[in-house]
């Protein structure tokens, strides 16, 4: 075996890894950090990390027509709405591993806008699929909604909604780059979506938090993983699977980030899925599959 072969090989298990700990650096970050104000430093450090790069590998960072408008429009929906959903949820004690699981329902999102935004018919299958999913989803999130009413009810519900919402945002935004960013260097167009996603998260931090970053090992420890393995390092790997012609094979491995973030949810935080929770998981899951098949 070649060491290319070997590296296309440990390629999809290494961008599952680092993918599935976005959820775990939510939820380290959560105790020493508001999520908005994380993100927004973040965004600006994964933005200035990129501009070094293109600038090292002589990649100019001006794009094409509107490119850099789109890039930035972008950028608000697949990073800013969609991070800041999901990191404001975890913050408001929703488990890294439930938030990990709704995540999943990103391809059947993709199935229910696609009519409308490009003209997709939706098979059969593909209905079967959905519906799978979002029972798998109602069944996972059951437990911690069975019992709840008025005041706690919301306290727990909104999390929901709002993780929910986020998926709705990085599904439109995955559109949107299909449609208007269609040619232009990668990693250019990666710089300025960090830009556009900063523009937006930095004035939302600002307005609706205090703005609390305590500076210490694992508030450090986490932003320089989320700067580096996640920001960098997971879309890095995910645009080389693209490049390579794998798109479908790229999509498939998103179906495995829900269990393994729930296995490293458990060992770092102790965080546990009941029997029902479980058995929706692996509902979802197939949901996902059957829904996204060809």
């Amino acid at each position: 075996m070649t060491l290319l072969s070997l590296w296309l090989r440990l390629v999809p298990i290494l961008f599952v890894f680092l993918w599935s700990t976005g959820w775990v650096a939510a939820g380290f970050a959560a105790p020493h950090a508001d999520p908005l104000t994380f993100l927004a430093i973040r965004f600006a450090l994964a933005a200035v990390a990129i501009a070094l790069i293109c600038k090292v590998m002589g990649v100019p960072l001006s794009l094409e027509g509107d490119g850099e408008r789109h890039a930035l429009v972008s950028g608000v929906f697949l990073h800013a709405l969609y991070l800041g959903a999901v990191w404001w949820a975890v913050a408001k004690g929703l488990p890294a591993g439930i938030s990990a699981l709704i995540a999943a329902l990103q391809p059947l999102f993709t199935a229910l806008m696609a009519p409308k935004l490009v003209g997709e018919i939706i098979s059969p299958r593909r209905w079967a699929g959905i519906s799978i999913g979002f029972l798998g989803i109602v069944v996972a999130l059951w437990p911690k909604l069975e019992g709840l009413t008025g005041a706690a009810l919301w306290a727990v519900a909104v999390p929901i909604l709002i993780n929910v919402g986020g998926m709705v945002a990085v599904t439109y935004g995955t559109f949107y780059q299909k449609k208007h960013l269609a040619g232009g260097d990668l990693r250019a167009i990666a710089g300025w979506q960090y830009v556009g996603a900063a523009l937006l998260i930095f004035p939302l931090a600002f307005v609706t938090e205090p703005m609390r970053f305590d500076v210490n090992v694992i508030s450090v420890a986490t932003m320089a993983w989320s700067v580096i393995a996640l920001s960098v390092g997971a879309i890095g790997l995910l645009l080389f699977l693209i490049r390579r012609g794998e798109v479908s094979r790229a999509a498939a491995l998103i179906y495995l980030v829900p269990p393994v973030a729930a296995v490293e949810t458990y060992v770092l935080f102790g965080e546990t899925l009941s029997p029902v929770q479980i058995a929706g998981l692996l509902a979802t899951c197939a949901g996902v599959w059957l829904a996204s098949r060809g």
